[in-house]
């Protein structure tokens, strides 16, 4: 099964699938750990890891690259950042065929000009409807397995209102996006009609402290909600926990106990050891007449 199909399974299954963010194998691998359904490849969370912000300054090869491993490391359907395909139709087509070949189960394309901002950011700028509607049907036709997900965002929320951008995200629809992301509706009235406006499954990005009135999970789904992701929850616990353990090393002049206080081999279970090891003696105890 593709993990496109996946991912469609697990919506018309579950309801509302939940995606946490990842931004390298290690998280996505604790994410599927902790027996959650999906992974959300978060574009900010890539950008901090390449020691950038999130401003459109990495390109299509690099988030194509971090989108493989972070496939390749989890039995999981992987949702991508995809920013604005990196260009015009013919760039997002050359962009979801990449992405689809690393092993996603789907992309979601912003109507934002190059470069980009993160979407609870000020000062965003849009590029035409027009224009936007091109790289969607570009987007739609790109992709060989019929199962893979596109899905299309708008971001002109906070320049052209409400109103505007749920026409956007149903427009998108009608040219062949699979599903619809209303980046950071602003009160918790825009959050509840955006599903009820919307002709199709919609996404919720969830980013505490960002533009959108923050909801439960529970209450996403009841609104009718088909994806929620969570995009900062790791890379930004990454940052305290790293300043933390930093800040402890220099008062208590010693190693401090980390919160995950892990032996190198129980660090390293965490990550696929176990699958491994076997490997080893599997190769190294070779039957007698194979070696004659």
């Amino acid at each position: 099964m593709s993990k496109g199909k996946q991912l469609r399974e697990l919506m018309a299954r579950d309801g509302m699938v939940l995606a946490p963010g990842a931004y390298d194998g290690l998280t996505a691998k604790l994410i599927q750990q902790a027996d959650f359904s999906s992974v959300y490849m978060t574009g900010g969370g890539t950008s901090s890891g390449f020691g950038y912000p999130d401003y459109g300054l990495l390109t299509m090869s690099e988030m194509v690259e971090n989108a493989g491993r972070i496939a390749d490391a989890v039995d999981l359907p992987v949702i991508s950042d995809a920013d604005n395909g990196y260009g015009n139709e013919l760039n997002v087509f050359r962009t979801v065929r990449a992405f689809e070949k690393a092993g996603v189960a789907g992309v979601h394309i912003e109507d934002q000009v190059f470069p980009k901002r993160c979407g609870h950011l000020d000062d965003k700028e849009l590029v035409s409807l027009d224009d936007y509607l091109a790289k969607i049907r570009a987007a739609a036709d790109a992709s060989k397995d019929d199962d893979f997900v596109i899905i299309a965002r708008t971001d002109s929320r906070a320049s052209l209102g409400f109103e505007e951008a749920v026409r956007r995200c149903n427009a998108a629809l009608e040219a062949g996006a699979d599903v619809a992301f209303l980046e950071a509706p602003q009160t918790i009235e825009e959050v509840t009609a955006a599903p009820k406006q919307i002709s199709g499954p919609c996404v919720l990005n969830i980013v505490r402290g960002g533009k959108t009135p923050e909801v439960t999970f529970t209450q996403a789904k009841k609104m009718g909600y088909g994806i929620a992701i969570v995009p900062g929850l790791l890379f930004i616990q990454v940052i305290g926990a790293c300043e933390q353990a930093l800040k402890d090393m220099k008062t208590e002049d010693r190693h401090p106990v980390p919160l995950a206080d892990l032996s190198p081999a129980g660090a390293f279970a965490r990550v696929g050891a176990n699958e491994w090891d076997p490997r080893r003696e599997q190769y190294r105890d070779a039957p007698a007449e194979a070696a004659e």
